[in-house]
């Protein structure tokens, strides 16, 4: 139980009716939790408005009602009704109020950018907990509450569930968080009631833009940059073309990261690195640092993760040799995540579920002179049709071979997503084959391997179910690959999957 006048403190509002002298019991954003003595925030949402069921929570006891809509006042007697600019905004410092500032007793970093957030907090959670910090995690995969993991729903979870996470984090003795901040939580103000104490920025490429989310790319950027006014300490991709306009404003004070000279924390000689079954690179860190790394996973935006991990990390003081042995064994899930098979050809998961993803990550792979570049993937259904002619183009003109299979159809037919995939394919000539059944695919992949060949199973990633039909199947491809290996009794092989 809290006094309202302590829940407003850090926001500016107007007393409609009634008094700040009242003690809340709850507070609730959801109209059909409404429970007696809570406090209401009407939250203007996609698809309804909380200020519609502002009477009924009234009716319910709700006892106060903060709105930034005016309000038929008729049967709120007895109700205070609190009225500000920005309901989400207030939501966000009422919610940091409400279970006692907890981002306070952390250190919090936030990482934003189109690409790299996933592996970039899972890196810097593994480098600092080897380093002796206790380290939450929340992001699109998972939130990691000590030995607790609870399944995401948004990158960004709405303001109040966020500080929840973050006391409980707080309460299970965790000294250091770090988050994936989404364009869509800056500009609803999940992230609002406190300050991170670092912010990253990896990069941004147009995403995210239509109906629910960006207006166009002007607005995706200005959200994106949102972050270095929100934070103690900035640190920035220097190499993105959009790079000034993202600091644009910044109230924090600026660090650099990348290949270019001017950046504080450099990447040169990079080489890329080899051997059966695995793929990574080295390179020399220079500048804020000076030592030479090697990262386990392929191409220049592994180069890029590295960086911006290290850079995060160095605030912590976590020492070069702590740093170089975390790179060596950290594993994403579902981000380039190598599957040991076969000492003859590379195996690999990878969430590319997109053009633009997929693109990068087959250019990648090409400068590693593969036999073959084999490419699987599959397309979801009731998305836009644009996606499956750009992926199969991109996998028809970058990869060798095409496998074309089944990704979550959700209420569409397998078969017509996969026609609509050849259409983009036809327009390469790139060869390809179609097997409906994603374990039958796989297995296809796995059993025709040749020696030098690299394989990426794309668009699944961490993901471990198919949506069919409005029903989620579990599916993970670990699993459908570990089966498959002991249904051909490769013992050896089956001992090293991870």
């Amino acid at each position: 139980m809290r006094k309202l006048s302590q829940l407003l403190e850090k926001i500016e509002f107007e007393c409609v009716a009634g008094c700040l002298d009242v003690s809340i019991e709850e507070v609730i954003y959801d109209s059909r939790k409404v429970s007696e003595g809570c406090l209401f925030v009407c939250i203007t949402g996609a698809n309804a408005d909380g200020h519609d069921f502002a009477a009924e929570a009234a009716a319910k006891g709700a006892r106060v009602l903060v709105t930034e809509k005016a309000l038929p006042m008729e049967g709120m007697e007895g109700v205070t009704v609190i009225r500000v600019e920005n309901t989400r905004y207030a939501l966000a410092h009422i919610a940091a109020a409400w279970f006692g500032h907890p981002a306070k007793r952390m250190k919090v970093i936030g990482v934003t950018g189109t690409k790299g957030k996933t592996t970039t907090t899972y890196l810097v959670k593994s480098i600092l907990e080897k380093a002796g910090h206790k380290v939450g995690l929340i992001g699109t995969i998972e939130v990691i509450i000590g030995e607790k993991r609870i399944h995401a729903v948004n990158t960004t979870p709405e303001s109040y569930l966020l500080q929840e996470y973050l006391w409980q984090m707080a309460e299970e003795g965790c000294d250091a968080v770090v988050m994936e901040v989404s364009s869509q939580g800056l500009k609803l103000h999940r992230t609002q009631g406190f300050l991170f104490d670092i912010g990253i920025f990896t990069n941004i490429e147009p995403d995210h833009i239509g109906p629910n989310e960006h207006e166009d790319f002007e607005e995706y950027l200005m959200c994106k940059g949102l972050l270095f006014q929100q934070c103690k300490v900035g640190i920035a991709n220097m190499d993105d073309a959009h790079y000034e306009n993202v600091v644009k404003g910044h109230t924090c004070e600026i660090e650099t990261y990348g290949f270019n000279e001017a950046a504080d924390l450099r990447a040169e000689n990079l080489h890329l690195v080899k051997s059966p079954g695995e793929l990574g690179v080295r390179f020399d860190v220079k500048g804020l640092m000076d030592f030479t790394v090697e990262v386990t996973t392929p191409g220049r935006f592994s180069v890029y993760n590295a960086l911006t991990a290290i850079a995060i990390c160095r605030h912590f003081s976590v020492k070069e040799d702590m740093i170089k042995k975390a790179f060596l064994e950290a594993k994403v899930k579902g981000r380039i995540e190598m599957i040991k098979v076969s000492d003859d050809f590379t195996l690999m998961i990878d969430y590319a579920h997109n053009a633009m993803s997929l693109e990068s990550l087959l250019s990648t792979l090409k400068e590693y002179e593969p036999h073959r570049l084999v490419c699987l993937f599959g397309c979801g259904g009731n998305r836009s049709k644009l996606r499956r002619y750009e992926m199969g183009e991109v996998s028809g003109k970058l990869a060798d071979l095409t496998i074309i299979t089944s990704d979550n159809p959700r209420f569409e037919e397998p078969q017509d997503i996969i026609e609509d995939i050849k259409t983009g394919i036809g327009k390469t000539g790139g060869e390809y084959v179609e097997i409906c059944d994603r374990k039958e695919a796989i297995a296809y992949a796995i059993d025709h391997g040749e020696p030098g060949d690299i394989i990426v199973l794309a668009g699944k990633g961490h993901e471990d179910y198919q949506e069919i039909k409005g029903v989620k199947y579990p599916m993970d491809e670990r699993d459908l690959i570990r089966n498959i290996l002991k249904e051909r009794g490769w013992k050896k092989d089956l001992q090293t999957l991870s």
